[in-house]
């Protein structure tokens, strides 16, 4: 299964435009995106309480994430600007995610360990795995590029969903471990209507896994919309499992870090696993080989885009005094030399060794590999041979 796998794939519909199956029932989508969120910082940037989630956070805490969410951005913005290039195979952008992917991953202790998809650049950037290093794979040069244990930071899964399992499985063994950790598991709206996510909500309720599963709801699994996967708002599917879920603006980068936070120390305390929706949009394509123009209207598109995470917490910092032009100037110098950084690196990327395919499959190693192995070095080295008798 490829990137562009999911649940269900039909012919895009061009405009932007659905109609409803003649005696359908009518679409849930209004009336998902109006179900209670937890919101702290609206739209217009302005702050506000909810009721059990808060964050108290310092002007340097808040210019902080404001500057993880613009330099995250300025690399998802090389990344496809380096594909169309021609330097990059494919590209899955999460533009218009940074507070989703930010907040969760700003609320992460050292010792927690995370799966992400393939988008989750932002919580990759938390973590401290090196921007460039994300890169190799979808370049062609390596199968991730970093060693998981030491940022507590797993490769990015293409297979659809399969994480999430993989996720349940190391939170049962940080539990009998004794460990005081959790296990956050990233996936879209559009995996959750895989069957690997739902085994592992099962497994995780029935063990009191220290998981938080995050899904970010970003309204497209490719051209499908959310209400063609589901009834209910997919944090409600929780409850049918045995464990809570909540619904968080996933534009609200403050909300985002006070659910996940929450929902992390719940779990680290024993109480078991929970589902966070993150209710968010992606402004850009599934990935660059996706055109969503085919499939949503620019009235959407708009709509979302007055809804930016990094505006939002902008017009905040602003009002409060908290940052001032010096400081906007320094950040956006910054990001355009991480933007030159990464054009380097990824230009001047070695090609793979040929033969590198064939390490690490057994831990001692296994004769039909050598095999396989002595095979393919003679198949290269015949190449060799017919550009030497060629020069001859």
């Amino acid at each position: 299964m490829t990137v562009e796998s999911t649940a269900a794939r039909k012919t895009p519909r061009r405009g932007g435009k659905r109609a409803a199956a003649k005696g359908s029932a009518p679409t849930p989508a209004a009336a998902q995106e109006q179900d209670q969120l937890v919101q702290l910082l609206t739209p217009q940037g302005q702050r506000v309480e909810h009721p059990e989630y808060s964050v108290d956070l310092s002007p340097a805490e808040l210019r902080g994430l404001y500057r993880d969410m613009v330099l995250t951005r300025k690399f998802d913005g090389e990344a496809t600007t380096l594909q169309r290039q021609g330097e990059l195979g494919l590209w899955a952008s999460l533009l218009g995610q940074e507070a989703a992917q930010i907040g969760s991953g700003r609320a992460l202790h050292d010792q927690d360990y995370v799966f992400p998809t393939y988008r989750e650049h932002g919580v990759a950037w938390c973590r401290g795995v090196d921007p460039t290093n994300l890169l190799g794979m979808f370049r062609g040069v390596n199968h991730g590029g970093w060693d998981p244990n030491s940022n507590n930071f797993h490769l990015y899964t293409i297979v659809i969903g399969s994480q999430t399992l993989h996720a349940t499985g190391y939170a049962m063994g940080l539990q009998k471990d004794n460990a005081d950790a959790a296990v956050i598991a990233y996936f879209g709206d559009g995996a959750s209507s895989q069957g690997d996510v739902a085994e592992s909500f099962t497994f995780a309720a029935v063990y009191n896994a220290p998981v938080v599963f995050f899904c970010q709801n970003n309204q497209w699994a490719i051209s499908e919309p959310t209400e063609k996967q589901t009834r209910v708002p997919l944090y409600q599917r929780a409850q049918g499992y045995g464990f809570p879920g909540v619904r968080v603006d996933g534009n609200d980068v403050l909300a985002c870090l006070a659910v996940t936070k929450a929902a992390l120390e719940r779990a680290r305390a024993g109480q078991g696993p929970m589902l966070v929706e993150a209710f968010t949009y992606r402004m850009g394509a599934h990935t660059t080989s996706d055109d969503p123009s085919r499939y949503r209207s620019q009235e959407e598109q708009d709509d979302w885009a007055a809804k930016d995470p990094i505006a939002r917490l902008k017009t905040y910092l602003l009002a409060e005094g908290a940052v001032d032009d010096a400081f906007l100037a320094a950040v956006d110098e910054e990001a355009e030399a991480l933007g030159r950084r990464v054009r380097e690196a990824v230009r001047s990327m070695p090609d793979p060794d040929d033969m590198a395919i064939f390490d690490n499959v057994y831990a001692d190693g296994h004769a039909l590999v050598d095999e396989e192995r002595a095979q393919f070095a003679a198949y290269q080295a015949s190449f060799a041979d017919a550009d030497s008798a060629e020069v001859k």
